[in-house]
């Protein structure tokens, strides 16, 4: 589920809609927490589906550590890439804001945590931009993702948290033991997907960075 104080607005035509916040969320926001409406597709599933939705099930999924693809029901899904992200996940099922999002910014990931099957040409605009994003970029900025999620995981505590009430318990209390302890915060590395599977869907890839 999607932070509730945002909506879809289209980007431009080359890469599509974005999601944006209505208003300013602050560090250390959840932004996204996976949810029961969310569909999971494993391997089985996904090389059962055919025409035009099995090109639209490579776009709007990505891989967690199991290799099952997740399909978000809302928004979430147009959550476009950038270089410079403003959100990541601490180790958990769901996203925090790594730095204060302002009202009209867009909410963006960085791809390169999700399991990428292959590469794509970014056109994100970022002066830090990588140019190809692909599979290598997680082992090899992990650790930069850490640091900035370690330093925004202090101000869980401290900020509104509309999505809260959808996180499990478990959730919960490992965020705040983080906020307390931030070097106690589970790795970015809990979601890689080792080794990256061959693609199930011949000829499909992410060539921009965006889903929408």
């Amino acid at each position: 589920m999607i932070h509730p104080r945002t909506h879809l607005l289209l980007v431009s035509e080359q890469i599509g809609y974005g999601v944006f916040a209505t208003e300013r969320i602050p560090r250390g926001t959840v932004v996204w927490v996976l949810d029961d409406l969310d569909q999971r597709v494993d391997d089985v599933r996904a090389a059962a589906i055919v025409g035009p939705a099995r090109e639209m099930l490579h776009r709007y999924t990505f891989l967690d550590s199991a290799g099952v693809r997740i399909l978000c029901w809302d928004n979430a899904k147009y959550v476009n890439h950038h270089c410079e992200a403003n959100c990541l996940s601490p180790g958990f099922q769901l996203e925090i804001a790594i730095r204060d999002i302002e009202a009209g910014e867009e909410l963006t990931d960085d791809y390169g945590s999700l399991n990428l099957e292959d590469s794509f040409d970014c056109a994100c605009g970022s002066r830090r931009c990588r140019g190809i994003i692909g599979p290598p970029d997680f082992e090899s900025l992990a650790e930069q993702w850490d640091d900035a999620l370690r330093a925004a995981v202090a101000d869980v505590a401290s900020v509104d948290q509309p999505l809260w009430e959808y996180l499990t318990e478990l959730e919960r209390g490992a965020l705040l033991a983080a906020a307390a302890a931030p070097r106690a915060m589970p790795s970015i590395r809990a979601h890689f997907r080792s080794p990256v599977p061959a693609a199930l869907l011949p000829g499909a890839s992410r060539r921009r960075s965006t889903r929408g």
